[in-house]
């Protein structure tokens, strides 16, 4: 079974709809929580069914960026733990863009961490290997 974790900051300039917006942007979660107060709160959502990111699933190939995906994904991956970092602003308006610190999204990044027994199977399905911009196959979403 895979665990789901997305995480994204809420500045003090940015309204909790609009980062949740972004995050609905990739992201199905079971369950969706602000946590903290004032000016440090945080959206985290969780699921356990990889059928949540679907959504993710569906834009890398309508975004094209497959090969970058799986870069920043395998660099991510230690052990039983991929994790990867999406730019917040455009998750809002439905584009994705992989950067490395959240440094690089002046509202913060969108963070993910997947647990699974085999992280690079949940990649394969995701972002598989590509030839001339175009998968070298299609993998079925992994089982639990």
């Amino acid at each position: 079974m895979a665990r789901i974790r997305v995480e994204a900051e809420i500045r003090p300039t940015e309204s909790e709809e609009n980062v949740k917006k972004a995050v609905l942007n990739l992201f199905e979660p079971v369950d969706m929580e602000i946590v903290g107060r004032g000016r440090y709160r945080r959206l985290v959502a969780e699921s356990n069914s990889l059928r949540s990111l679907e959504k993710l699933h569906m834009l890398l190939r309508q975004e094209r960026v497959l090969d970058a995906a799986r870069r920043k994904m395998r660099q991510g991956m230690r052990a039983r733990l991929i994790e990867f970092k999406l730019h917040k602003q455009a998750a809002y308006v439905g584009h994705l863009s992989f950067i490395d610190s959240d440094d690089e999204s002046p509202l913060g990044a969108i963070t993910f961490i997947i647990e699974a027994e085999d992280p690079g199977d949940i990649i394969d399905w995701l972002a598989p290997r590509t030839s001339h911009g175009k998968p070298l196959w299609e993998k079925r979403r992994p089982e639990p």
